[in-house]
């Protein structure tokens, strides 16, 4: 039975997995953005989610057998076009910094992760038609509207602030790559979600081998993660060979070799958690699941925002444009609430 209140704490839980697992890549030190991004994501997409799915999911192995060819084909192929947007996503925080990168690359991804769904399925006659639909669209737009106020705080602070100490907490702070990155991953992640509708017959036999329903999605995310991981060590290796940075690897004193890769494997598990704890949130939300995906993201940009004003990104800014940023902050962690009763009254 569904319960929108136990989905919207594991959104929560997977939010701010998903918010956090940047800073620990901040403290990497002597290596190029390409390798410990890379890194990362062979933890995060290839270790993790086949570690966790063997363990939550019995007999794995016949799942993948019984499951129908066409859906994990396709489920892979959302996740090679998911892994542009991931990539881009890891540079728009590379430019924008943590407040702002959230905030613009999700705005996107919220938007088409959200409606396209019931959209191409033809449920959007059946949420406008009802009550609790209404108030599902009335809570989305008011997600929307939370983006916006962060993505106008983010814009205000580039007027606020020098250069000197725009740089001073992002190094490699650029407004206009950044855009375009944020743009080109808000669209190409918000495949995800279709990657998950893609599986639903993997989910199907998962349940069919014993699994838990909150765990019924971990063997889809293996295929998708993996799709992910294809795009992103295509063009890692490519920087790689091309900036001479395969040395990084094996670069710096032991001790800080170790370092490095436990703040790489922390990272990597971090980014999972946001799949696991988005799978379970995914299963309480009822006939209405796609709208985990806005939730999760209203999440993601709530604790990106915070851990931007930990990390300082804001320090500088004038009284209005904190204003601005805490408002937005507020709508939309109200947004996640107007979404879960939406949910309620539904199911």
């Amino acid at each position: 039975m569904a319960n929108p209140l136990l989905g919207i704490f594991f959104h929560a839980v997977g939010g701010l997995g998903s918010a956090s697992f940047y800073v620990p890549l901040r403290r990497i030190r002597g290596w190029a953005w390409e390798s410990y991004w890379i890194a990362q994501a062979l933890v995060a997409w290839v270790v993790a989610p086949l570690v966790v799915a063997w363990i939550t999911v019995p007999d794995l192995f016949s799942v993948f057998a019984n499951s129908p060819g066409k859906n994990v084909l396709w489920t892979y192929i959302f996740g090679v076009l998911w892994g542009i947007g991931a990539l881009t996503f890891g540079l728009s925080m590379r430019y924008l910094g943590l407040s702002l990168g959230y905030a613009l690359s999700l705005g996107f991804c919220t938007t088409f992760g959200t409606l396209i769904p019931p959209i191409y399925d033809g449920k959007l006659p059946e949420l406008v038609a009802s009550e609790s639909g209404r108030v599902i669209l009335a809570g989305i737009g008011v997600c929307l509207f939370g983006i916006a106020l962060c993505g106008w705080a983010g814009v205000r602070k580039e007027s606020d602030l020098t250069k000197e100490q725009r740089l001073a907490s992002i190094k490699e702070y650029a407004l206009g790559k950044g855009f375009l990155v944020a743009v080109i991953a808000g669209v190409m992640s918000s495949c995800f979600a279709f990657g998950i509708a893609s599986g639903e017959r993997i989910a199907e036999q998962a349940l069919k081998a014993g699994s838990d329903n909150l765990f019924k999605n971990n063997p889809i995310f293996i295929f998708i993660c993996l799709g992910g991981f294809s795009t992103n060590l295509f063009y890692c290796m490519y920087l790689n060979r091309g900036n001479r940075t395969f040395k990084d690897y094996l670069s710096g004193s032991g001790a800080d070799r170790a370092a490095n890769y436990g703040w790489i494997t922390l990272a990597g598990l971090l980014w999972y958690s946001q799949f696991f704890f988005y799978g379970m949130g995914e299963t309480q939300m009822g006939k209405f699941g796609f709208t985990s995906w806005s939730m999760h993201m209203a999440s993601i940009i709530v604790f990106g925002n915070l851990w931007g004003i930990f990390c300082r990104e804001w320090k500088g800014a004038s009284g209005r444009t904190w204003a601005l940023v805490w408002s937005g902050i507020t709508v939309l962690v109200a947004s996640v609430f107007v979404i879960g009763y939406g949910n309620y009254l539904g199911s």
